[in-house]
């Protein structure tokens, strides 16, 4: 064989893409009730990565706007670093029976969170999701979608994307901090978001994130009453816990986070 002709077939094998059927997503969980626990207490490695904005910075963007957007581009290296790397995104269910009974996790288990369900999620993150085979967790800001808010997932696009094979979880009613809040209060935004996932998308929403990551005693407690299994917050952190039902760390993604920070942030302990 022709040197020119080696080449040309090793370019070939190199250049590879990623396709979703190479891995299937996980499916919201169908059940009622979480796994019974069995009693052992598990430490879990597997970061939770949190993202916001993936898109765009708008004309009229400030340094917040700034710090919460990954560009599609650098979003799209981190999926392929994660690819390539051999981890494995997650849902959360997968992470609650893991910690609940023990059930096994892929050897580099990662969860990707998507926060307030923002219109570039399903246009942008959502299709390379999908490209590599990735399944995602958003948090949902249900009173967004009820008012077809400008820039936010509409109950369409929430419903194909549940169909998908995403998790979309809730994220209260009207995004509001839960610290300070009455019983009420904290019922109607955390139980009637989760009631609208429900009925939208025909998949029970048992995960919650907390807006701003505030909450209090109080919401804890009403948490604990409520169908929620998991609560991430936007405590630092890699490592998951049994025995922490409500306040599972996250590592904040931003937008200079490059795929060399990335990395680190997945070795990180």
């Amino acid at each position: 064989m022709r040197p020119i002709v080696c080449l040309f077939l090793i370019a070939c094998a190199l250049a590879v893409v990623p396709v979703a059927a190479q891995t299937e997503p996980s499916p919201a969980a169908p059940a009622d009730s979480p796994p019974a626990w069995d009693g052992t207490l598990r430490r879990i490695h597997a970061p939770i990565l949190m993202y916001h904005y993936v898109g765009q910075l708008p004309p009229d963007w400030d340094a917040t706007r700034q710090d919460l957007t990954v560009l599609p581009e650098l979003f799209s290296a981190h999926l392929e670093y994660l690819f390539y790397e051999g981890y494995t995104p997650i849902s959360l269910y997968d992470l609650n029976e893991a910690l609940l009974d023990g059930r096994p996790l892929p050897a580099k288990p990662v969860v990707l969170t998507f926060d307030d369900g923002y219109q570039d999620h399903y246009d942008n993150v959502f299709p390379l999701l999908q490209q590599f085979g990735f399944t995602g967790t958003f948090f949902i800001i249900t009173g967004a979608a009820d008012d077809n808010r400008p820039g936010y997932l509409s109950w369409d696009e929430i419903r194909e994307m549940s169909d998908a094979g995403m998790s979309m979880e809730a994220h209260t009613k009207n995004h509001v901090e839960l610290d300070e809040r009455t019983y009420d209060e904290l019922v109607y935004e955390m139980l009637g978001s989760m009631e609208s996932l429900g009925h939208y998308t025909g998949r029970p929403a048992h995960m919650f994130s907390f807006p701003v990551g505030r909450y209090d005693d109080l919401t804890l407690q009403v948490a604990a009453q409520l169908p929620i299994w998991r609560a991430v917050t936007t405590q630092p952190g890699t490592l998951q816990t049994t025995d922490n039902a409500y306040e599972l760390p996250r590592v904040r993604i931003h937008w200079d986070t490059d795929v060399d920070q990335l990395a680190a942030i997945l070795r990180s302990r």
